[in-house]
Parts: C-alpha cells; structure tokens; sequence
C-alpha cells in the first residue's frame, strides 16, 4: 500500500495490517506526520504535535510486534487527544492562554490507557475555551475541513478536524452539552458519548463535572468501538467510574441489529427541525428497519425545562471547577467563559435544588422508556451544519443555543451512552448526522447498531474536499 494513500483506511485495517507485519508503525508514524506538517498549518486542528515522543513509541511498537507480542488494535496507531487530557509529558491548557505553559504532574488515565495499549500519541488537539462553546479571542479555532466558513462544532473541535483530515486514526474529546456529538456531526465522523462513568475521568480538566463524559471519535462505528474498548472500565483514581467489567465491543459487531427494537418519537424529532435533516432521518429509519430492527412509536419525556436548566447547571458546576482561578484572574478569561462563571456564581441553592429535581425526573422517565424499547433514534442537530455567519448570530442569543442542544444535552442530564453517526449531505454538501441513545451501559449495542447501519450505508466513507 503505498503511504501516500494510508491516511483515510481505517483504524482497524491498519491495525491489522501492522500486526501482520505488512506496514510498520514507524512508516506509518512518518506518513502520519508529514501530513499534519503539510496541512495542519491551515487547519489548525493541533496545539502540540509530540513529534520525538510519538517516534519513540512507533519505534518501541515495531519493536514489540516484531518480537511477537501485540498489545491490541491500537498498538502502533497514530492517536491524538483533547488538550484537556492531563499529560506529564506535554502542556495541558484546556483551550485557555494562561495554561498554555501548564504542564500536569500526572496523566489522565485515558491517556495512560491509550500508551498501555501501544496506541501511539501524536499530538494534544485543539479545543474551545475551557471545554465550553467558544475559542478564547487570542486563539483562533480549526477550520472544518468541509467548509471553511461553517462551524465545527464544539468543544472538541481539533479532534473533529484532525480526524475527519486524516491527521490521526482516530482521537479522544469530551462532552457536556454536545461536544463530541458536535464536531462528529459537522465533521461527518462517528462519535460516542459513552455512559457517564463508564470511561473514567481522571486527569480531565472539567468543565462541569456531573455532566461532562469522554470518549472516542473516529471515522467508523468500529474503529470507535476499538478505542472505547480501551479507556473504558472502573479506575481507582476516579470514585464516580463504573464498577462494571468492559465488554469485548468489538466482538460485538457482527451481531446485527434484528429484533432490536428502535424508538422514534416523530414530534420530537420533527418540529422546528429542517427538511433535510428529517428527510436523512427517515431514511435512516428505514435502512434499520431493512437491517431487521422493528421501529416503534414512542413519547419523549418533556425535555423543555431541563434544556432551560442547562446553562445554569453548567454554568453552577463550572464556577465551582474554575474556583481556583477565578476571579482572581478574570482578566485572563474569554468573555464567553467568564460570563458563565459569573451566572454560576450568582445561582442560589433553590435554584440549583430544582434543577437536580428536574434532572431526577427526567432521568427516571427516561429509564422507563428503555423498559419499552432497545435504542431511540433521533437527530443529532436540528439543522445542517451552520456557517460560521450563522454561528456569531446564535451567539447573540441563548434561545438559539438551546434549539442547539435540544437533541444532545438531556442525555448528559441523564448520563446515557449516545453514538453519532453520518447519515446524508445536504444541498450544500457538507455531512448530515442522526444520534442513537440507549440505555445505561448500552455502549456494545450502539457500537453493533452503528456497525450495522454503516454495512449498509457509505455515508462515513465520504471525506471532505483534498486541502
């Protein structure tokens, strides 16, 4: 296979391809390298490319292959992760200036995770301001490789645009609102927001904690399953990790999705929405339905007030994360991230003790619509991927965010495991998405249920325009 044309193959292929001995990690490493030197410079996709490191581990991988011993799917692959990823070896600044030079004294343990598996850590990617919706003023954002002028999401949007330019196999981000599901959907990858706790986060600089979740984002249901299957599990270092052993998601695959059965609640997942993104929707509903899943109607619990609660919520547990510096070094803050902080820190304790009522409810009634169903099937944005023009006037108004989260922050109220996958182009040929949910520790379902849909479907093989 000649490099050149390495970038786009999966992580999987290039996986077993490097176990066979029939590609080796430092070529691939090389390859890797080289075209985050060529294109990054526009993208803007990375804040630290660990170029000796990352050699030292290809090496150290060939290494151990040769001599017969294969750590698992990641071993040798090129991986990139959020920079708020704690790394002792690199700066950890969490997309704000005054951490540019901050460099942890221990590594997250999705980090140390990736490195036991052999994964090969190119770089520390690019992200919002502290994880929340906007890059801070003095650090301009990537460019979504779709489209210059149209959003990439947030928060994790170095690792939508590395992934989806073929800059890495596969990386890490983070979500509290939307933020892997996001750039998945504009970047037209497949991202999965596990279960909160499943994965752990430990060493992962929080935006708020109850809500935030870590996960994979890749170019393929299977090639996310690979590296779900590796940061996942119970972990010492964190209390609130799940106790429950890790299934083999990978093993999973294959099993299809008949008699599965798929939830869609059509009200909800059709008003104020746009043409395009029902229309891919529904054609969506029927390739699982062709694949043998039974679809079935369903009611949505109310979602209304819980949406209205998130930005306080949010802004409640960030104040608390950021205690240390703010505001003793407000001036240091984005105005975005700074605003937040301050509604935080104006909310009182009735105010936060109706919010935890509204998200007890929710989640208990939604915990009751899985006793009727497998999965729901939803949007994962209510529109195709906005310009950035669009964007700046969202900005100007939290109703608009809202709409934004409507289809994504309930189930980081609720903590359920979520897959997002490509299902369409719209007319101006950027990535259309949809969103499966499950229920609690559903992840190998998702993970088999994506796989399926994407047997059938080439959506997740379409790539952006050639930079």
């Amino acid at each position: 296979m000649p490099l050149e044309d390495l970038h786009y193959r999966s992580l999987l292929d290039v996986s077993e391809r490097i176990r066979r001995r029939e590609l080796s990690p430092v070529a691939v490493l090389e390859a890797t390298l080289e075209r985050i030197a060529r294109l990054d410079g526009a993208a803007r996709s990375f804040v630290t490319v660990l170029t000796d490191r990352a050699r030292a581990a290809a090496a150290r991988a060939e290494g151990e292959i040769a001599a017969g011993f294969w750590r698992g799917p990641l071993h040798g692959v090129p991986i990139a992760v959020k920079d708020l990823c704690a790394t002792s070896f690199a700066p950890t600044a969490g997309g704000m200036p005054m951490r540019r030079n901050a460099v942890p004294d221990h590594d997250a343990t999705v980090v140390r995770r990736l490195e036991d598996a052999g994964a090969v850590i190119t770089g520390k990617l690019k992200m919002t301001e502290g994880a929340y919706t906007s890059h801070h003023p003095d650090d301009p954002g990537p460019v979504n490789p779709w489209g210059a002028g149209h959003w990439v999401g947030s928060s994790s949007t170095g690792s939508g645009v590395a992934t989806a330019l073929g800059l890495c196999f596969g990386s890490l981000g983070s979500d509290t609102g939307g933020s892997i599901r996001f750039p998945s959907a504009t970047c037209g990858l497949t991202g999965i927001k596990p279960t909160w706790g499943r994965v752990s986060r430990h060493g992962i600089l929080p935006l708020a904690a109850s809500l935030d979740h870590v996960g994979p984002m890749a170019r393929s249901a299977a090639d996310a399953a690979a590296i779900l299957g590796v940061i996942a599990g119970a972990d010492p270092h964190d209390p609130t990790a799940i106790q429950d052993p890790v299934p083999d998601y990978l093993a999973a695959l294959g099993q299809g999705v008949r008699g599965i059965t798929v939830g869609v609640d059509r009200a909800y997942n059709e008003t104020g929405v746009d043409g395009e993104v029902t229309a891919a929707l529904r054609a969506a509903e029927g390739v699982l339905a062709a694949l043998g899943a039974e679809i079935r109607a369903v009611e949505m619990p109310p979602t209304e007030t819980l949406l209205r609660d998130w930005i306080p919520f949010c802004a409640v547990e960030t104040a608390i994360a950021h205690q240390a510096d703010y505001p003793d070094r407000a001036d240091e803050y984005g105005p975005d991230l700074a605003q937040l902080i301050e509604h935080g820190r104006r909310i009182t304790g009735i105010e936060l003790g109706s919010i935890m009522h509204e998200r007890l409810e929710f989640t208990g009634r939604l915990a009751a619509l899985f006793q009727g169903v497998d999965l729901l099937l939803m949007p994962t944005m209510p529109v195709p991927v906005p310009s950035l023009a669009r964007m700046a006037e969202y900005g100007q108004d939290d109703t608009v965010l809202l709409r934004m989260l409507r289809f994504t922050a309930p189930f980081n109220f609720a903590g359920n495991p979520t897959i997002t996958l490509p299902c369409g182009m719209d007319a101006a040929g950027l990535p259309l998405s949809l969103q499966l949910v499950g229920p609690h520790v559903s992840e190998a379902l998702l993970c088999r249920a994506g796989y399926a849909f994407q047997s059938r479907t080439d959506w997740h093989t379409r790539r952006p325009p050639e930079p």
